[in-house]
């Protein structure tokens, strides 16, 4: 790690024509349809989020995601972290552009993977329609040789020649730290150092237990620690009325985002880039309001503060463009390029400090 604040933003492939969501959603049904019939679901509720600069970009093509690369390269993202959807037996899922990014050589732009190891499933009636399997060291092999190619390219960041590797849900996988080894041993048989293995964290609940896994950090997501600083009252109102108590303002809840957890040298905060999910779940979604540039700009100067006193300067941001759950930072109508700008100011004045220091 070198003295200057990196930013890898998680990336939604999900912004193409895919055989699933045209059998169970509909012919031609991609994030761009639930993002544009999101309905404003009380006074001053901001939905729909349109896009604006960069359109809505259909990501076969690749002038989109050239486009996307060179503005978040321009605005002070350090690189991608796609979304990498594998069920079992050799079964993925919007892997198109990315395996186009691979053959390709385009964009010349820093990309990693997490692994979304969970089940699909229908946000509104909570329908499982894909199941997650685990089967096996076989199944484990395929899955490390199917990523190989994209592990060797020179644009897979790597930290002390080991490609960093994002593990959604941990806890999922039966004997992780079997997995872990298992590829660590892969990757050096083909001259890395072993994979960094990342596990995102939601909950300091399972802290102790992500304490035991072999992993080599640990990402978190206080999306929803606001909830554990309510009134009981409100509480439990959030837990059996969630259609009427669903909502907060992003000031208030991001006051809870960063904890004194992160600190810790092998913990990476997250950014969190504004949420709303009644554009997949309605009336049953967390919506965080007032979302703003200014309350944006509060945010990152908490992250960036704390980070700066450490060696390991690195963080996620969630997300890149999950318009569905208004959590994008692709520019819209109303704010056009504003959050973008908030970013690379702050992180450009936090990293000339650094380099001061």
């Amino acid at each position: 790690m070198n003295n200057k604040i990196k930013l890898i933003a998680y990336y939604l492939p999900q912004f193409y024509q895919i055989p699933f969501n045209d059998a169970y959603w509909g012919k031609g049904y991609t994030e761009w349809t639930a993002t544009t019939k999101a309905k404003p679901l009380f006074k001053g509720h901001y939905q729909p989020h349109i896009p604006a600069d960069l359109g809505f970009y259909n990501l076969l093509m690749p002038e989109a995601r050239e486009a996307q690369a060179e503005m978040a390269k321009e605005y002070g993202i350090d690189g991608f972290c796609y979304w990498h959807y594998w069920f079992g037996g050799g079964k993925t899922i919007m892997e198109k552009p990315i395996e186009a990014v691979l053959r390709l050589g385009k964009p010349d732009f820093p990309f990693c993977f997490a692994w979304a190891n969970h089940n699909w499933g229908n946000p509104k009636t909570q329908e499982v329609t894909i199941i997650q399997e685990y089967l096996g060291d076989e199944d484990i092999i395929a899955h490390f040789n199917y990523l190989l190619p994209f592990f060797k390219d020179h644009r897979y960041i790597k930290i002390d020649n080991k490609p960093i590797f994002t593990l959604f849900s941990p806890p999922a996988i039966p004997d992780i730290n079997h997995f872990i080894q298992l590829w660590n041993q892969l990757a050096m048989n083909n001259g890395f150092n072993g994979i960094h293995f990342i596990g995102s964290l939601q909950s300091n609940i399972n802290l102790k237990k992500y304490k035991s896994y072999d992993l080599d950090s640990i990402t978190t997501i206080h999306l929803d620690n606001y909830i554990y600083h309510q009134s009981k009252i409100k509480q439990y109102f959030q837990k059996y009325f969630p259609t009427h108590f669903n909502r907060i303002s992003f000031e208030e809840a991001s006051k809870y985002f960063i904890t004194e957890l992160e600190k810790n040298e092998h913990i990476i905060p997250t950014i969190i880039a504004g949420w709303d999910h009644s554009p997949r779940s309605g009336k049953k979604g967390l919506i965080l309001t007032d979302y703003t540039p200014n309350s944006f700009k509060k945010h990152i100067e908490q992250v960036f503060k704390l980070i700066s006193m450490k060696q390991n300067k690195l963080c996620f941001i969630k997300s890149w463009n999950e318009w569905g759950e208004g959590n994008h930072l692709e520019p819209d109508l109303r704010y056009g390029l504003k959050f973008l700008e908030t970013l690379a100011e702050c992180k450009n004045r936090y990293n000339n400090l650094n380099c001061k220091a």
